[in-house]
Formats: C-alpha cells, structure tokens, sequence
C-alpha cells in the first residue's frame, strides 16, 4: 500500500497497532527524546504525542523506528523485495524477446510514476499561510543535554542550482537561532553545501524551503544518495506507486511536495557572516561539533489545517535512523552488483552508523578479488567514507553476524589480510587525526590469500578495559597481553564499556579507530585500541563527548511512565 501523506501513513500504522497515541502533555526539551529512545532500542511502536508543551501541533516520532514500519513505509511487504524489483530493471535479459517485453509492461510502467507534477494549484501544504514567522509555535526537540539548542530532525531541505535550475532536495539538520533563522547544516560534501557555491560565486541570494512531513517515500528519498543529476522525487514517486505532485512556493521559486504537513520558506545569504552551530547529539552517537554555517531565514510558514510535526531522535544506535540506512542497503544492492559483479551481499550493521562499517560476500573465483572490491566500494559516492569494509566468502552469509565473526577469526592473517586505505571521511568522523581524512581499514575474510603461521594462535577475540591514564597506555596493555596469550584478536576499550555488550564495543570499535594508528601486529596477533583518544596521541581536534541523558530526565521520565499509558517493558534505560 502507498500513501499519499503522513496522515494516511498514521492511518495504517494505528490499523496495524503499530502507533501509540500519548495524551499526556510533555516536554519538547528532552523528555520526548528519553521516552522515544526507550521505545526505539526496545523496538517498540510509532509515538504520537498529542499535546507538546507550547505548542498546538501533534508531533509524531520513530515512525519508520522497524524494518516492519520502514517497508510499510516504502508500500513493501519486505525491503528486499524492493530490491528485487530494482535488480529485474537491470536484468537487460528481460528485453531480448517479444515475449519477455510483455512480461516486461506492468514494471516498466510503474516507471511514469517517477515522473513528478507541477501543480498550478495550492497544496494541502499551503491551507495555512503564516507571513509573521514564528519557529517557536513548533514542538521542535532539544534532544540532549549537552546540544546547542533546539534542532528540526527531519526537514526535507529543497533548494535549486542556480545554473541548471534543477532541485535538488537533502536532509540536514536546523538549529532554531531565533523566532525567524535556523542554522543550515550541510556538509561540505553534501548537494546543498555545492548548489550553496554557486550562489555564493555570483553573490545572489540562495532561495530555500524546508517541507515538514511528508509521506514515508518522500522523507527517505531525499536520504537516498542519489546521482546529481536525477531528481530525489523520482525515486519517490517509484516507491509510492504514484506521481509526487509539487506545488510553487508562496515566496519563492521552489517546488515543495504538495501534501507536506508544514514548509518553511526562506533563503540563505552567502554574503553574511556564518553563524555557530552545534554541538549536536548526532547518529554515531557522540556530540558533532560546534562549526560555522549559514544562516537560513525563513520569511514564510504554510501548513495543513490539521498539520502533524515530524520529528526523529538520533544517538547510540538501534534507532530511527537506522532503518532508512537499511533501506537504502537493499534498494541499492543491485546497482553495486553491476559495478562489482562478484558482489553477493552486504550489510550495513546498525552499530556502525551508515557510514562506519559495511559487511560484503563474494565470489573469490580469483587471488585480491576482495581487495578489487574494497578499492570499488572506496570508489563510489558516499561509500567512499566507509571505514572499515569487511569481505567474506560468498558462502558466509552477511546478515548472520555469527558466521562473520567465525570467518573473520578463521580466515582473517595479520600479514595479508589487512588493507589500509587513506582518503576521505565523512564529517562527523571524530576518529583521525585531521577532519575529513584519515585511514580506512579493509579486513579480506575470505581466505584467499593466507601466510604460514609459526606461532600458536587460536582462533579467539578477547575485550579489554582500561582507565587510561597515560597516552598510548591502551597500546601497552594490548601488547603486554599479546605476547602472553595466543588470541588471534584483542580489543581494547575504556573502562565504561561493558565487554559482555558485544553491540556497544562493536560500536566503539567503528567509530573510534584509525586504521594506521591504532593497530597492534604481534606474532599474527591482530590489537585494537578503541578507546578514546588524546592529543598526545596524535589527535589534532577535540574528541567528542558520548550522548547520554541526564539522571534528572530519567528519573522523571520513570516517575511519570504509567501517565504516557505506555507499555512497561519499555521502561528501563
């Protein structure tokens, strides 16, 4: 099933008892966030928040928190039947025959639905017009403790290339300044931080909106990492089975998705000073750092009648967020297949936030196919920033992470097996030692190309932890312990960390190491140092804080739980 809005979404999410509507009144600053994140790591429904604090608007959150809830979203059953589909357009097999044409017609028509309409007419969007702005009438999150302030989680950024006029759209975070400007996150990496260029090249104003709650389809296509040069609605308009229709902005030349619940309309000025953003509790699961980027004002505000607020909580991972990254691990497996075609499978595991850690199968018919397909994967858009690519046997199966890790301790040799690459990270990397670069490390689990060992090893892992009190301490104690056990792997990590939660080491390991720097090679021994690390070290920036909630906030958020009429197998956290 399509849906056209977020309230038809809503719709089928109550029909399947997969929404919870909380009558209750709570706070936007914090207590939202404590209740949605024990509801999200306990896998538990969709939130409804029916009175927000200062604010007349509902506010939904942790709509697409499932595999369940995100298929639904996309109109699937599962998401590898998206998949599926994708992989039957690129079999040029089904166009060789007549017959084979005709089987064909039902999937190559799905393909007009991509095509997005211009509508002459007023939007849904647009039953509202607001010219006196005022940001502060929305239930906008602050989410943790330490963030700079209150930020829009889910906006859908549309802006247009001031040479081509084509629109693009992307998903970056707005830090409210003040009752009519937000900050405008976009990486330098990022579409929008490019189309910004231009504007700033010929000094012109930037005209931008920001649509608010859209249907699931829409909201995730413009994650999607698309090429360039296609339109993020076609992708949209594929995935719901019907057209995107997108009407003209009230004050501006932008074209925003007609059934949105809200849009913020604006622009951003290349010739004023940037402005303080941040720090933010960000999807690895630290703090992202204050840094300076544009201010967007925003001039004008349209909405529904009945208009609903999105908003998401990201942090230490299984969260929303999450589940849109697996969407996008499916829907695009079969185009990496076509540039790689001894590719199997892959898996993006939650613990390794998008862009942290990708599992890939395949087809070793040939000595250094993993390395082809390390190089390969390095080489294609946002892959580029993966920091650790993991490639195993097509006989292993990646989303079993048990057979992994068997094959990574049986297949993996200190002296052939390790591959380290040097090249771009992504920004909210904390890791290297300079911002934006640093080394990326690939693991060849196939067992292709494996040296003569000598020395005893067993195919074991043992986690260490420490309270470092000294640079390279961690270093010392991995390699003190190496040259007295046989373990094939040591890891160590601070002291905080519980070594029995295999899912928060894991975590700890894609986010906090460097390949060059924080390896140990002992007799075939392989040692992680995944703590946390110190200038001394060889760090240039500062090292983020790890995102927790107060012990204030918990306690109340225990104190007030029978109220919210919420299960009490979500309570603990």
């Amino acid at each position: 099933m399509s849906h056209k809005d977020l309230h038809s979404f809503i719709e089928e999410l109550e029909k399947l008892g997969e929404l919870k509507r909380i009558r209750t009144e709570v706070s936007s600053e914090l207590e939202i966030t404590e209740i949605a994140d024990r509801v999200s790591k306990a896998h538990g429904p969709a939130l409804l928040f029916e009175q927000v604090n200062g604010s007349k608007y509902p506010l939904l959150i942790n709509a697409m928190g499932s595999y369940n809830r995100m298929s639904k979203g996309l109109g699937a059953k599962e998401l590898d039947e998206l998949g599926a589909l994708i992989a039957e357009y690129l079999n040029f097999g089904n166009y060789l025959s007549v017959k084979k044409l005709i089987k064909s017609t039902p999937r190559l028509l799905r393909l007009l639905y991509a095509l997005p309409s211009k509508s002459g007419r007023k939007g849904k969007c647009q039953e509202v017009i607001e010219r006196e702005v005022d940001l502060d009438t929305l239930p906008v999150l602050k989410c943790w403790p330490e963030d700079a302030g209150k930020f829009v989680t889910l906006p859908l950024v549309f802006t247009k290339d001031i040479n081509t006029r084509r629109q693009n759209v992307g998903m970056y975070r707005l830090q409210l300044l003040d009752k009519t400007s937000t900050g405008m996150h976009w990486h330098k990496h990022k579409d929008g931080s490019e189309i910004y260029k231009g504007y700033q090249e010929r000094g012109q104003r930037m005209p931008v909106s920001v649509a608010l709650g859209c249907d699931p389809a829409i909201t995730y296509a413009s994650t999607a990492p698309m090429p360039p040069m296609l339109d993020e609605m076609m992708l949209a308009g594929w995935l719901r089975k019907s057209r995107v229709r997108m009407v003209k902005c009230i004050t501006n030349d932008i074209y925003v998705p007609a059934n949105a619940e809200f849009v913020l309309e604006g622009y951003v000025d290349p010739k004023e000073e940037l402005v303080l953003e941040g720090p933010f509790g960000d999807h690895t699961g630290y703090y992202s750092l204050a840094d300076y980027y544009p201010r967007f004002h925003v001039t004008c505000i349209t909405h529904r009648k009945d208009a609903i607020y999105p908003a998401t909580v990201v942090g230490k991972p299984p969260m929303e967020d999450c589940y849109m990254a697996k969407a996008t691990e499916r829907i695009f497996l079969p185009m990496l297949r076509m540039i790689i075609p001894e590719l199997v499978d892959m898996n993006l595991p939650l613990e390794g936030v998008f862009h942290n850690c990708a599992i890939v199968s395949i087809k070793a018919h040939y000595p250094g196919a993993a390395i082809k397909a390390m190089n390969a994967i390095w080489g294609m858009g946002q892959m580029m920033y993966t920091k650790l690519i993991v490639v195993v046997d097509a006989a292993v199966d990646v989303q079993d992470i048990k057979q992994v890790r068997d094959a990574v301790l049986t297949q993996v040799d200190a002296d052939t097996s390790l591959i380290i690459s040097e090249g771009p990270l992504d920004a909210l990397d904390h890791s290297s030692n300079e911002a934006l670069y640093g080394n990326r490390l690939g693991m060849d689990a196939t067992g292709k190309r494996k040296a003569q060992k000598t020395s005893p090893l067993t195919n074991t892992y043992q986690i260490i932890t420490l309270c470092k009190e000294h640079p390279g301490q961690a270093k010392e104690v991995l390699s003190e312990y190496m040259n007295r056990h046989s373990d094939k792997f040591v890891i160590a990590v601070d002291q905080e960390v519980n070594p029995e939660d295999l899912s928060t080491v894991m975590w700890k390991v894609f986010n906090n190491i460097d390949a060059k720097r924080d390896f140990v090679i002992i007799d075939g021994k392989i040692g992680i140092d995944a703590t946390k690390k110190w200038k001394e070290e060889g760090l240039t920036r500062e090292w983020p804080k790890d995102i927790m909630m107060t012990q204030e906030m918990k306690q109340l958020v225990n104190e007030r739980w029978r109220h919210y009429d919420i299960s009490e197998s979500y309570t603990k956290s």
